[in-house]
């Protein structure tokens, strides 16, 4: 088990409602636990197949130099990139 978190914006309330039966929404739109694995897969598959236009990006501790993994779905300034192994974030211009 390991600590994961799911921020989403703009995500229509039947995938808000799917994420707070796992994890618990400390703000609206923001929710965090400790789940396993195969957990945190079926929560993004869910994420995945809900969230629609919205946007949601989930991390979680690892074991890795960082200390943590994300993944993002949908449109947003930030866009991840891999640098030699360790995950950062890039800025999109403003248009």
């Amino acid at each position: 088990m390991s600590m994961c978190m799911i921020v989403t914006e703009a995500v229509p309330a039947r995938l808000r409602g799917r994420l707070a039966v796992w994890l618990l929404e400390v703000r609206a739109g923001v929710y965090v636990g400790d789940v396993s694995r195969t957990i945190r897969e079926m929560l993004w598959h869910q994420v995945e197949e809900l969230a629609e236009e919205g946007n949601v990006v989930m991390a979680w501790a690892t074991n890795t130099e960082s200390g943590f993994d994300f993944v993002t779905k949908g449109a947003n300034r930030r866009e991840p990139v891999d640098l030699d192994g360790l995950r950062l974030v890039r800025f999109k211009p403003v248009l």
